[in-house]
């Protein structure tokens, strides 16, 4: 079992809080039209993207209306989005990763840029940063609900990568062609998951000060705001201290 981050702490409260916004809603939509389109299926028994969306919506209180009429629009021929990834650094050299899905490039683009020369931050060239990430299937499991020692057990027993210890959580990594065989063998155990999702992992972190921290996350912020982007990586830590101020200031 790997040690923890304190950032990916904060940033699994602030999902929770952040799951009941509207535009987390209008992000999921676009995720399920482009896992209907991908995927090649509007049935989530014979499509495992549209599946893996599916258990987002429920995880966000995403209204079955609302769900059922995104899958029959995209069924039924609509507009898809295209994904877009831009790579950049913020503060001290943390390395930045962001993901989106728009149905305009020529809007995207400039927003993303100005967001990061907003914040102190800049893109780099395509490739400038990826190579320190890892694409991992990720899945977070609330320790107060299951005892920990069956979630690992079901964990690594499923192909499970590693198992990192974040305090209120447990958060389980596997290679990416094992993902579904992990989240359906977790399933199968009755471990029900807070978070599945494939994700960029860093391979090493740099730990940077309250004052660093708090602009990286201002970075953060403005990028998720923003309707086009879907996630934001960043390789970067903080202190135990430095955590508590920042969720002190949420």
């Amino acid at each position: 079992m790997s040690g923890h981050s304190h950032w990916s702490n904060i940033q699994h409260k602030k999902a929770a809080k952040d799951s009941k916004k509207g535009k987390v809603l209008s992000k999921l939509i676009k995720l399920i039209y482009t896992a209907v389109k991908e995927g090649g299926s509007p049935k989530p028994e014979d499509n495992p993207r549209l599946r893996l969306v599916l258990d987002k919506c429920r995880l966000a209180n995403m209204p079955k209306d609302n769900v059922k009429r995104a899958i029959e629009k995209a069924a039924g021929g609509s507009a898809g989005y295209e994904r877009m990834t831009f790579e950049g650094y913020a503060q001290d050299g943390v390395a930045v990763v962001v993901e989106c899905l728009t149905d305009n490039s020529q809007r995207t683009g400039p927003e993303i840029r100005y967001i990061f020369d907003r914040a102190g931050a800049r893109v780099g060239k395509q490739g400038s940063v990826m190579h320190m990430f890892q694409r991992k299937g990720v899945f977070q499991v609330d320790k107060g609900k299951t005892d920990g020692d069956a979630i690992i057990d079901a964990a690594i027993e499923a192909g499970a990568e590693d198992v990192i210890d974040q305090d209120s959580f447990l958060e389980i990594h596997s290679d990416p062609n094992s993902f579904l065989a992990v989240g359906e063998a977790l399933a199968r155990a009755g471990i029900e998951t807070q978070l599945a999702e494939l994700q960029f992992i860093p391979d090493n972190r740099i730990e940077v000060g309250l004052e660093s921290a708090r602009k990286i996350s201002r970075l953060i912020d403005l990028l998720e705001e923003n309707e086009d982007v879907q996630n934001v990586y960043a390789n970067f830590d903080v202190s135990a201290e430095a955590a508590k101020e920042l969720a002190a200031e949420e």
